[in-house]
């Protein structure tokens, strides 16, 4: 079950929401955990065994850890057994058929390819477990003796699915003592309404062009170059509308239940380095490698050698999490690259503005070819995309009928998310609060407009329009 689907938004999530708030106080956090239990089951009933025996195994090492904490060595093994079990599960679903197949090839093996079936969140619920187990062996956290309400903390459906990770220290306290105010619910709807009409509206209709270009880069030359720039603009935008879209529905959907989730994007495609992309994308993901990972590895609080292999370690991790696949373990790669080249040879905030403003030109691209692997089956694939897009095979840069015709069909949409990437919507909006008539017209006129995009993106679903979440994978 997606959120920007009928079932959810007209059925589930009213149904919940009903039992929820005209249910006591005691009773709400066992009805929002049983919601999302079946949330997460349906489709995939099996799953939810994984998630619960990762809740169990978490629940229980903690615990552990939690009454030997003055035995530090005791205590630090039982935090290495629980990451190793924790990574162990995480491996066997997501990996196991990955690194048969790498062993395969380099090897010259015959191993037989399991094809396991993935559960839908896992790198997220685990990273979220182990964060907890983590912050508990530090003493950052008190120890959740009910087993329910940390079944809760990482089974909450908002962000169960695709984040953003929420660490438990910061909801801790948000699990028994929160408050759902008028306006606070009435926020989170807004914020919903504004991560669906993303999702649906442009995350969608990018979608369209994305997989059609793709299919037409299967014979890259006779592609023209202008079709496969519109391509991979086209899937940047879509996959920050379909993550960030899904984000804000999360942050949305939690602070209709009285929840404060942290913000997990910031106008990454704004950023001046590709440093400041990533404290912009995915902001969950990146501060839960910073403080699991990188700091604990010595951060860049260490001679120059051990810092560029502590990135790359991050980097080469992150491109594993997004997936099992070579084309995701070159992207992480390549984002090693381009982060050594700014920290130690460019090192843009020391440049000149001319050098800045091209090192954010330089960022932007980098970003957009980074996603043509991300988005390729195969390295070899991914490549000859980025090298159609230079001109490679095919020299021929002119406005075809092809051109036309996505220009034509779907123009409006890319449009609309390259100037919805920039923070143009709060700039308009600081201008006319300084205005009192303005400021009284837009109470009005905005819950309005609201109500009409909605009724838009709604419409796009009643017609069964293409609907992909490229986030289920991970």
């Amino acid at each position: 079950m997606v959120f920007s689907s009928l079932l959810f938004t007209f059925f589930f999530l009213p149904v919940v929401m009903l039992i929820y708030f005209l249910a006591k106080d005691k009773y709400r956090n066992y009805i929002l955990l049983a919601a999302s239990l079946i949330f997460y089951g349906y489709g995939e009933p099996r799953f939810v065994f994984v998630m619960s025996a990762s809740i169990a195994i978490n629940f229980g090492f903690a615990l552990a850890i939690d009454k030997i904490r003055s035995f530090h060595s005791k205590a630090r093994l039982l935090l290495v057994l629980d990451v190793a079990v924790n990574l162990g599960i995480l491996f066997v679903f997501k990996y196991l058929d990955f690194a048969i197949s790498a062993t395969n090839q380099l090897v010259g093996t015959n191993f037989q390819i399991r094809n396991i079936a993935l559960p839908i969140g896992i790198s997220f619920f685990t990273f979220q477990a182990l964060s907890y187990v983590i912050d508990v062996y530090r003493g950052q956290v008190e120890v959740q003796k009910n087993p329910l309400l940390l079944a809760l903390y990482i089974s909450f459906f908002p962000q169960l699915i695709a984040g953003p990770i929420v660490r438990y220290k910061a909801i801790e306290q948000q699990i028994i003592l929160r408050k759902c105010t008028l306006d606070k619910f009435a926020e989170g709807g807004r914020r919903f309404l504004l991560g669906f009409c993303k999702k649906v509206i442009l995350s969608n209709n990018l979608s369209v062009v994305a997989v059609k270009v793709w299919a037409m880069a299967e014979t890259i030359t006779d592609v023209n170059p202008i079709i496969l720039w519109i391509g991979s603009i086209c899937y940047s935008l879509q996959i920050f509308y379909d993550f960030s879209g899904y984000s804000d529905m999360a942050i949305g959907l939690g602070k209709m239940f009285g929840f404060e989730f942290e913000e997990n994007f910031s106008y990454p495609y704004i950023a001046k380095s590709v440093t400041e992309f990533w404290r912009r994308w995915h902001i969950s993901l990146g501060q839960w490698f910073r403080d699991y990972v990188y700091i604990p590895l010595g951060g860049s609080h260490v001679p120059v050698l051990r810092h560029i292999l502590n990135l790359f370690v991050v980097w080469v991790l992150t491109g594993l999490w997004h997936g099992a696949s070579w084309s995701f373990v070159a992207w992480g790669f390549g984002y090693f690259i381009l982060l050594f080249i700014e920290k130690f040879i460019v090192k843009p905030s020391k440049r000149s503005c001319v050098l800045r403003i091209f090192w954010q030109f330089f960022t932007l691209i980098s970003v957009n070819f980074g996603w043509v692997i991300f988005n390729s089956v195969g390295i070899s694939m991914g490549l000859r995309y980025c090298l159609g897009m230079m001109g490679y095979y095919n020299t021929n840069w002119v406005i075809d009928s092809n051109v036309i015709y996505f220009l034509r069909e779907y123009g409006v949409y890319i449009l609309m998310g390259i100037v919805f990437a920039m923070p143009v919507a709060g700039m308009l909006n600081m201008q006319i609060e300084k205005f009192e008539t303005l400021n009284r017209i837009k109470l009005i006129v905005l819950p309005i407009g609201y109500g009409i995009v909605f009724l838009w993106a709604v419409s796009f679903l009643i017609l069964g329009m293409h609907n992909p979440f490229i986030y289920f994978n991970f």
